[in-house]
Formats: structure tokens, C-alpha cells, sequence
């Protein structure tokens, strides 16, 4: 392989690793020659583990919820005592309480917000202690990448997803802020919004196949691109966010202004906001410049389920 894209003698921790996305990108990981902690909550990432050693490679399981603030700094630990290092961190773990926002409970809402938005932050945060304690005893930049999780959800919302919209918009802001914060130190972060067949969407993807005869919603398409990211050849990428299915993956542009309305003496009044901002809405389309975002810009489809 060629040195840009080898993983040997790096670890990884990918979390959620048991089944579907984080299975798919922990085999990925592993076949590129990194070590791999491999975290569940249940025998899966037994299962995972074995896979891994059978084709070759090393992995270790741990077992917990990444919601539980101290889950981080244990796995970080458990790559650290095990491995030596800590290079990778792929966070992918999650759940979905699907339901309409006047239907929604308490639970629905913090059992989401847990496991996707507080997971991300457990881990991201005992990862940044480590490789800003490594990168000082260096006395420079170290090796850190973190490919986070989030979904197109945080880009038009979902009716019936509030909880997960919200937590994937969260984890959209955290990617960008670790990226601020951790780049002096070496460490590169970006987001994917994932398209795959897993048990959390087999109900929303109608199988297929595309190029190459592999499913065209196999997280294993996902996977690849996560070891790309997590790759030396990654090394100018940070503060980015893709939308990653099947033979595509698109880069999204940073939000920009799309019009800016100036009050007339520096103080704006009710009637002048009327005067300025209803007529814009009106007739809205006639001065867009640009695309809005869809799903169907980028598949042709007219799917918008992500």
C-alpha cells in the first residue's frame, strides 16, 4: 500500500463498531494496517474483534456507552496501554428515538442527544487531552484524525427527527471547533453525512447494486473513505464536511451570506424591515444566485431521505 495511505503501526478507536457504519470503517482501518479499538456495547464488538485478528490485524474490544463522560478517557486509555498510541478517532456510535417534535419525550430527546452529541464530545475531548499532552512532550505537531458523524439531517432538518437533527447539527459545530482548537497540535477533524444500509435505515434504502457489483448503500463505500480521511494523504484536510453513498462523495461549501439588509439611518424599524425583508421573501427564487441544497442536486433521484 502505498505510505500515504497506510495505517501501520497506528491505532484507531471507532466507536459503535459492533454492526453496520462503525463494523464497515473499523474492517477499513484495520485492513490498512492500523490497530483497532474496537468499542460496542454488547458482544458484537467480540464478533468485530475476531474478525479483525482472523484477517490479520490487531483490535481489542471495549464495551460501554461513549454518552458516559468517562468512556472517553477509557478508551483512549485502552489504545494508549494497549498499542502505544492513539492516531485515529472515528466516532460513529448512535440511536434513534424517531418522532414527530409534539409527540417527542424527554427521553426521546436526551437519549439522542447522549449516545450521538455527548458521545462525540466524551470522546473527542479525552482525545484532545492526549494529543495536546503528546504534541507538548514533542515539542510539536503529533499525528491526530477524527472523523466524526453527523448526516444531511443537519442540513434541512427532518420532520420526524427532530432529536437526531439537532445532535448531528451539534456535532457538525463540534468538528469545526476541534478542528480550531486541536490544529496547532497536528490533529486534522472532519464530519461525514453518511448514506447506508445498517440496521438503523434497512427500512429506507431499496437495495441495489452499482459499479463494481457492490451494493451501492454498502457502508462498506463509507468505510473506504473514512480510511482515506484518517490516512497520512489527509493531512491538508480539516474543518470540512462530506456527504459520503454509494459512488459519490461531496464536498459542502461553508454557509454563506445569501443577502444583507442595511437599515437606512443605522437603526431599523419595524416598518423598514417590512419595506425591505418582505419583498425579498416574496419573490425569493428571482434573486438566488446559487442552488439551495438537496438531496436530489446530488443523486438525480428525488430521494430526500439521508
Amino acid at each position: 500500500m502505498n505510505a500515504d495511505l497506510s495505517l501501520a503501526g497506528r491505532t484507531a478507536i471507532v466507536t459503535g463498531a459492533g454492526a453496520g457504519l462503525g463494523r464497515a470503517e473499523a474492517l477499513a482501518l484495520a485492513a490498512q494496517g492500523a490497530n483497532v479499538v474496537v468499542n460496542d456495547m454488547g458482544p458484537a464488538a467480540d464478533d468485530v474483534v475476531a474478525e479483525i485478528r482472523k484477517a490479520g490485524g490487531e483490535a481489542v474490544a471495549v464495551k460501554g456507552d461513549v454518552g458516559d463522560w468517562s468512556m472517553g478517557d477509557t478508551l483512549v486509555s485502552a489504545a494508549v496501554d494497549t498499542f502505544g498510541s492513539l492516531d485515529v478517532l472515528v466516532n460513529n456510535a448512535g440511536v434513534l428515538r424517531d418522532k414527530m417534535l409534539f409527540n417527542l419525550s424527554e427521553s426521546d430527546w436526551d437519549d439522542v442527544i447522549h449516545v450521538h452529541l455527548k458521545g462525540h464530545a466524551s470522546l473527542s475531548r479525552a482525545a484532545a487531552v492526549h494529543w495536546r499532552a503528546a504534541s507538548k512532550a514533542a515539542g510539536g505537531p503529533v499525528y491526530g484524525r477524527v472523523v466524526n458523524t453527523a448526516s444531511e439531517a443537519f442540513l434541512f432538518g427532518s420532520a420526524g427527527q427532530p432529536n437526531y437533527s439537532a445532535a448531528k447539527a451539534g456535532i457538525v459545530a463540534l468538528t469545526l471547533s476541534t478542528s480550531a482548537g486541536l490544529g496547532r497540535y497536528g490533529v486534522r477533524a472532519n464530519a461525514i453525512c453518511p448514506r447506508a444500509r445498517t440496521a438503523m435505515t434497512e427500512a429506507t434504502f431499496a437495495e441495489g447494486t452499482a459499479p463494481g457489483g457492490l451494493d451501492a448503500m454498502a457502508p462498506e463505500r463509507v468505510g473506504t473513505f473514512v480510511g482515506y480521511l484518517a490516512s497520512p494523504a489527509a493531512e491538508k484536510i480539516s474543518g470540512q464536511v462530506f456527504v459520503v453513498y454509494g459512488d459519490m462523495v461531496a464536498l459542502m461549501a461553508a454557509p454563506t451570506v445569501e443577502e444583507k439588509f442595511t437599515a437606512a439611518d443605522g437603526v431599523f424599524s419595524v416598518e423598514e424591515f417590512g419595506a425591505q425583508v418582505t419583498p425579498y421573501f416574496a419573490d425569493r427564487d428571482a434573486h438566488r444566485t446559487y442552488a439551495a441544497y438537496s438531496v436530489a442536486a446530488l443523486d438525480n433521484t428525488g430521494t430526500s431521505k439521508y
